[in-house]
This record gives structure tokens, sequence and C-alpha cells, in this order.
């Protein structure tokens, strides 16, 4: 590489860390005279770089945005950070338009990487494990996402075509407050304004969404992310279960999440203060029961089931099957 080259390179990567360099810190920083940089600034700007000037006394040169991404300078430890992060992100699922623009991405990057940090890398991903299995989640459409993200900024009002769990396909309007990441799926929470409901919908089932005419005024109270779990601990399953615990409620919370159960945490009197144990009642939708009596043992807090009693069977044929065990010699 020619020394010019180089040079131009190093001006690129100067200007992708961001803000406006004025002419005389880019010549120091390059080693040459403020006409030189102008000349490597045209350069950039015939291979369709969008370089932008700016007038005035702390003017300069900056990037613009552009139609197409310009080519990246990456240090040695960004290129690991956003390696690192495509396979987090492959990991979790939360990737749009499936594994391959991921896939391409990391070989791009790979391709390009100086010998001695491609070795530190695949040392650290043949050191890596991961404590979970790796998720198939469908993963949902970027221009979809996209789309919805700008609505939620603007306050505009959304379509969506959707399709639900039983597959059944609806175009609705939706006051988009949020979008969230969980469990590896994508989710947007807000008000469905013909019904006057709070709604959450997966992403990756929208096949299409179209920002509409109008606004709207989000509305106080819990956050998007909030709202999204008391919306999965309150969703429409086979049983309804309500237990009061006596514990505190980060007891309690360790093993029964606020996306499986909602929590009537009454105020504490002056001599209990927070974190004391007290009775709290605790109330489940869930599909199968089969589950909860494991995690109210593994809870060891006092508990009274109020319903179903269905659940109370199970909670005692389970102590029935430890207390046999133990007694084996």
């Amino acid at each position: 590489m020619s020394r010019p080259t180089g040079r131009v390179l190093t001006l690129l990567e100067l200007l992708q860390s961001g803000g406006t360099r004025t002419v005389a810190e880019l010549a120091d920083r390059l080693g040459v005279e403020g006409r030189t940089v102008r000349r490597y600034v045209d350069q950039l700007i015939d291979l369709d770089v969008p370089v932008e000037s700016v007038r005035g006394r702390y003017g300069g040169y900056r990037l613009a945005p552009g139609y197409r991404l310009p080519p990246l300078m990456l240090s040695d430890d960004e290129a690991l950070a956003v390696l690192l992060g495509l396979v987090a992100g492959r990991r979790a699922g939360l990737m749009t338009a499936g594994h391959a623009a991921s896939e391409t991405a990391s070989a791009k990057i790979r391709r390009v990487l100086p010998k001695h940090v491609a070795r530190r890398l695949d040392t650290l991903l043949e050191s890596l494990a991961f404590t979970d299995q790796p998720g198939e989640f469908d993963t949902p459409d970027a221009g979809v996402l996209l789309t919805i993200a700008d609505a939620v900024r603007h306050r505009r009002p959304v379509s969506i075509r959707y399709t639900g769990r039983d597959g059944r396909r609806s175009e609705r309007t939706l006051h988009a407050y949020g979008i969230v990441a969980h469990a590896g799926r994508w989710y947007v929470t807000g008000t469905d304004p013909g019904i006057g409901e709070a709604r959450t919908f997966r992403l990756d089932r929208i096949a299409d969404a179209r920002t509409l005419p109008g606004s709207f005024e989000a509305p106080v109270g819990p956050d998007p992310a909030q709202r999204v779990l008391s919306g999965f601990a309150t969703a429409e399953y086979r049983h309804e279960v309500t237990l009061r615990i006596y514990g505190t409620v980060e007891q309690i919370r360790a093993h029964l999440p606020a996306s499986v159960a909602s929590l009537e945490e009454q105020a504490p009197t002056a001599d209990e203060g927070r974190a004391a144990e007290r009775w709290l009642r605790v109330e489940l939708r869930v599909e199968r029961l089969d589950w909860l009596p494991p995690a109210l043992a593994s809870l060891d807090r006092p508990f009274v089931i109020e319903r179903p009693d269905e659940l109370r069977d199970l909670v005692i044929a389970l102590a029935e099957r430890l207390a046999s065990h133990a007694r084996q010699a």
C-alpha cells in the first residue's frame, strides 16, 4: 500500500470515530499540509464516502449519512467486539432476517482480520462455553422491526398484519410504546385503539407494518419491558392459580419471576420494612400445573394454595414421593 493511500484510509478512520475534525487537526494527525487533507477528502468523495464540510469557526470535515455503508475501519478490539456480539446475538436468538446476514457479516470481518487477531479470536471461541442450549427462534423481518421502531420513536400509529398463535390472521392498528427483547424473541407492546386495551405482539409474527398519519401520547406507568412481563403473567391459560406465600418479595421473585407470576405486594407496616417476611398473594395463569410443586418445594417458604384443588393434590403427591425416597436406605 502506498503512503498516500494509507493516509487516505487513516483519514477515513479518523472521520469514522465521530464528530467534526478541523483541517488543522487532520493535517497534524496525518503529517501533511492542509491542502493535502482537502485532496484526500476529494478522493474519499470520489469513492462515494459521504464526507461533508462544515463551515464556521469550528468547521472542518465529518461523515454524513450516505446511501450505502462506506468501508469501516475497525481497530483490533473493535473487530473482536463486533464478532463476539454477532456470536452472542445468534446464541440468544436476537437476529433479524435469519442467520444468513449474521454469518456473512462475520465471514467478511474474519477474512480481513490480522493473523494474530484471528488467532486470538479462534482461541477465545474454542474455550468459550455457554450454560444454555442455543435457541431456534423465528426471526422478525428487519423492515418490520425498523418501521415499528420509527413509529415508537415518533409516536405514530402503525398498521400491522399479524398471525396469532392459533393461525388466525388479522390487520390491526397499534399505538406502539416500545420494543422488548425477551428470552430470545422480539416483542412490541402498545395499545390497540380499536378496543382500548394493552396488547403485546411477537415481531416474527408480523408480516407487514405501515406507519399511519397522526400521533398519540404514551400513557404514564410501567415501562415497555414491565408491560411485556406483566402481560405474560396475566395471559389467558388453562389454569388460574392463587397462592399466599410467606416470605420477602426477593425470595418469591427468585423462583416465580414477573414473567410468570403477578405479586400483590401490600405496603409493609412501619415495623416491618420492605425486606420483612410477610404473607403475599401470588397469582399465576399457566397451561400446566406439573412444574409448580417442584417450584414451591425449591422456594422452601410457607404457602397456602387457594386454588385450584388440583394443584394441592399434586403438591401432596410430590411430598409423599419425596418422603418415600428419603426413607429408603
